[in-house]
C-alpha cells in the first residue's frame, strides 16, 4: 500500500491483493441487497471513465456528487472522475438552495450526478441552482426524462484513459469539499490525493479490520470522514455495506442483517442506541431490572487498559453473560471496534459501550486536515478517555496559548503535515487566515496536551475559537447569518443561537420589550414592562407576559416562518424567552455590543440545559 500516489488505485490494489466477490453493496428499495465484485466494480469505473472522456471531461473539471444515503455509485463517479484528472466535489443534501447555487457556481461545477431516492428533489435543487457552469445532470436512478448514469458508460480500449491516469500526480486536486462559513457561506477546502493518502497511511495500521471482514457506512460520504473511511475498506479487502440511518437497529436492521466487524459514527447515534439500551431497562421488573442496573454500575469505573481483581473479574463475568452479550448482539454480534468523531463524543458514552465489551474510540480533526489529527488506538496504551487520542505520525501539533486567555497548558491548536489542504478554493484571503507564514493550520480548537500514568501523551479538546457550533450528528452550524436573520423580526431584540455538542439547534431569545408591549395591547395580553436592574434605561418584560400562551404562540409563528430559510440542521428547534435585555453592564455584551457568547452559555445554563433536557 506504501507504493499508492492516487486514490483511485485503492480498487486496483484490493484486486492485486484480496479480490472480493463482495467488494461493496447497499440495500435497495426493495430490501434485497447487491453488491459489486472487485472485477465489477473496476469495470463501472473504467467505462464510467471513458464516458466521461467522451462527454469531453478534462483535467480541472468539477463534477459534483450528491445522495441522501451512501451507495457504491457514489465510489464509482469519484474514483472514475479521478482517473480521468477531474475533481470530485461532493455536496450535501440538505443545504439550502441558496448554497446550492453559491456552491455551483464558485466550483465552476460542469456536470453534477444525483441520487433519486424515490423523490426527485436533489434534481429540482440541481436544476434551480442557476449554475451558468452546468452542462448536464445525471441520476443514479432510471427515471422518465432524466439522464440515467450508466447509459454514459463506455466500453471500449482503456488506453486513453491509462495515458491521462500517468499523467496524474500525488499532489493533483482530488476534491474540494465545501464546509459552513461563519460569513453564511460554505468554504471549500481543496484536498489532493497525497492529502488524503497521507492521512490514510497514518491512521489504517491503527483499525482493527483484515481481509475478510464486513464494514457498516452510514455516516456521509460527503464528509472526508467517511469518505477516508472508506478508502481503506477498499485497501484492506474490507467489504463495504452502505445503507442510511434510518434502519441500522432491531431485529431487521443493517446492524444485525450485516453482522458489521467494524463502523465509524458520531456521538448522537452512540447516545440514541444508549437511551434505547437504557429505557428498555427502566421498563424491566423484579430481579431482571435490578439485574440490568447492577450491570449498568459496573461500567462507572470503567478506563481502558484496566486490570480488575478476582472477585471483580467474576462479576464483570457475570454481567457480561447475562446482559452485555445481549447489547453486542444487537449490534450483530461481530464488532471488534468503532471510531466515532466529527463532534466531541461525551466519555461516559465511550466508558459504557467499551466497558461493555463494544470498542468505542475517539478521533479528531477537520476537513481541512483529511481528516485525522489525532485518534485513541486500540492497542494497550494507545487510548486514554476524555481524549481524542495520540497525534498521527506524519503530523505535528503545537499548542499556542497567545490567542486567548486560556487555563494552563490550554491554547489554539495548531498542525502541520501532509495531511493539511492546499487552501479554500478561490479564497486566498480565508486561507491565510487559517494557515500561517509557517505552514501552521490554525485548527480553532481548543486543546492541551495530557498523560496517562504510563506517561503515553494524548489530546484532549477543551473549547473552541470561533463562534461555529457543531451540533452532535457531527454538523457545522454557523449562528451568525441565522441570528441576523431573525433580528429581523421586530419582535425580536436579541437572539443567540445554541446546541454545542447537542442533537439540534435551539436559541435563546430576548424579546424586544416596546414592540411586544404594542403588540399585547393589539392582542389583548396583559404585558409588564420592568426596568432591568444593571441599567435601568433599559426595559425588560415580565415573565408572567413571557409565559402567555398567545405569546409564545407567536414567537413560535416567527421561528416557524423563517425556519425554512436555512438548512434542515441550522432550523431552530426551541426556545427560550428570557425577560432582561442583553447588556455591557452585565457583561453579556462587549463594549462594541458583540455577544459574548461564552458569558452567555455560562449565564443561561439552566436555561439551555432545560431546552435539552425533554
Amino acid at each position: 500500500m506504501m507504493d499508492l500516489t492516487r486514490l483511485f488505485e485503492a480498487p486496483h490494489y484490493q484486486k492485486k491483493t484480496y479480490p472480493l466477490k463482495e467488494s461493496i453493496g447497499h440495500r435497495e428499495p426493495s430490501g434485497n441487497w447487491k453488491f459489486w465484485s472487485t472485477d465489477e466494480l473496476l469495470a463501472d469505473i473504467n467505462q464510467l471513465s471513458l464516458g466521461l472522456l467522451e462527454l469531453g471531461v478534462e483535467k480541472g473539471d468539477k463534477i459534483a456528487i450528491i445522495s441522501y444515503v451512501n451507495r457504491p455509485e457514489w465510489n464509482i463517479v469519484d474514483m472514475a472522475v479521478q482517473q480521468v484528472g477531474g475533481v470530485s466535489v461532493p455536496v450535501y443534501p440538505t443545504i439550502s438552495p441558496r448554497e446550492y447555487e453559491y456552491i455551483f457556481n464558485e466550483a465552476e461545477v460542469k456536470y453534477c450526478f444525483v441520487s433519486l431516492d424515490g423523490k426527485g428533489d436533489l434534481l429540482e435543487k440541481v436544476n434551480a441552482s442557476n449554475a451558468n457552469s452546468l452542462k448536464k445532470v445525471f441520476t443514479f436512478d432510471k427515471q422518465d426524462g432524466a439522464n440515467y448514469y450508466r447509459d454514459l458508460m463506455k466500453d471500449g480500449d482503456m488506453s486513453p484513459i491509462e495515458a491521462i491516469k500517468a499523467k496524474v500526480a500525488s499532489d493533483d486536486l482530488a476534491t474540494i469539499i465545501y464546509t459552513s462559513g461563519t460569513t453564511g457561506n460554505p468554504k471549500g477546502v481543496m484536498l489532493t490525493h497525497n492529502n488524503i493518502l497521507s492521512n490514510i497511511k497514518d491512521v489504517l495500521p491503527h483499525l482493527p479490520i483484515v481481509h475478510g471482514h464486513k464494514a457498516l457506512s452510514f455516516l456521509p460520504l460527503c464528509h472526508i470522514f467517511e469518505r477516508t473511511v472508506s478508502y481503506c475498506y477498499m485497501l484492506s479487502s474490507v467489504t463495504i455495506n452502505y445503507c442510511g440511518t434510518n434502519n441500522l437497529g432491531g431485529e431487521t436492521g443493517e446492524l444485525r442483517a450485516v453482522k458489521p466487524h467494524f463502523f465509524t459514527t458520531v456521538p448522537r447515534l452512540l447516545e440514541k442506541v444508549y437511551e434505547k439500551i437504557y429505557n428498555k431497562g427502566l421498563e424491566l421488573t423484579g430481579f431482571k431490572k435490578k439485574l440490568f442496573f447492577w450491570a449498568l454500575s459496573l461500567t462507572e469505573d470503567y478506563e481502558y487498559d484496566k486490570t480488575y481483581g478476582f472477585v471483580r473479574n467474576i462479576k464483570n463475568a457475570i454481567a457480561d453473560k447475562l446482559i452485555f452479550s445481549k447489547w453486542r448482539e444487537a449490534l450483530g454480534g461481530n464488532v471488534v471496534g468503532i471510531v466515532t468523531g466529527a463532534a466531541p463524543c461525551p466519555a461516559k458514552m465511550a466508558r459504557v459501550f467499551s466497558a461493555a465489551g463494544i470498542a468505542i474510540r475517539e478521533g479528531y480533526g477537520l476537513t481541512e486536515t483529511s481528516p485525522v489529527l489525532s485518534v485513541n488506538r486500540m492497542e494497550k496504551g494507545g487510548a486514554f478517555l476524555g481524549s481524542v487520542g495520540k497525534v498521527i505520525d506524519s503530523v505535528t501539533i503545537e499548542i499556542d496559548p497567545s490567542a486567548g486567555d486560556y487555563g494552563p497548558g490550554e491554547g489554539e491548536i495548531l498542525a502541520k503535515g501532509p495531511n493539511i489542504m492546499q487552501g479554500y478554493y478561490k479564497q486566498p484571503e480565508k486561507t491565510a487566515a487559517v494557515i500561517d507564514e509557517d505552514g501552521w493550520f490554525h485548527t480553532g480548537d481548543i486543546g492541551k496536551f495530557i498523560e496517562d500514568n504510563d506517561g503515553n501523551r494524548f489530546l484532549k479538546i477543551t473549547g473552541r475559537k470561533k463562534a461555529l457550533l457543531k451540533t452532535s450528528g457531527g454538523k457545522y452550524v454557523a449562528p451568525e447569518p441565522i441570528e441576523k436573520r431573525f433580528a429581523e423580526d421586530f419582535l425580536i431584540g436579541q437572539l443567540m443561537v445554541v446546541g454545542e455538542g447537542k442533537k439540534f439547534v435551539s436559541a435563546l431569545i430576548v424579546p424586544a420589550a416596546e414592540a411586544l408591549k404594542d403588540w399585547c395591547d393589539k392582542n389583548g395580553v396583559t404585558c409588564s414592562l420592568v426596568p432591568k436592574a444593571s441599567n435601568p434605561e433599559l426595559m425588560g418584560v415580565s415573565p408572567e407576559t413571557l409565559s402567555n400562551p398567545k405569546v409564545l404562540a407567536e414567537f413560535e409563528r416567527i421561528v416557524k416562518s423563517i425556519n425554512p430559510e436555512f438548512s434542515h440542521i441550522e432550523q431552530i428547534k426551541k426556545f427560550v424567552l428570557l425577560p432582561e435585555p442583553w447588556d455591557v453592564s452585565s457583561e453579556e455584551l462587549t463594549p462594541t455590543m458583540k455577544v459574548k457568547r461564552r458569558v452567555v452559555r455560562q449565564k443561561f445554563k439552566p436555561e439551555i440545559d432545560g431546552i435539552y433536557a425533554g
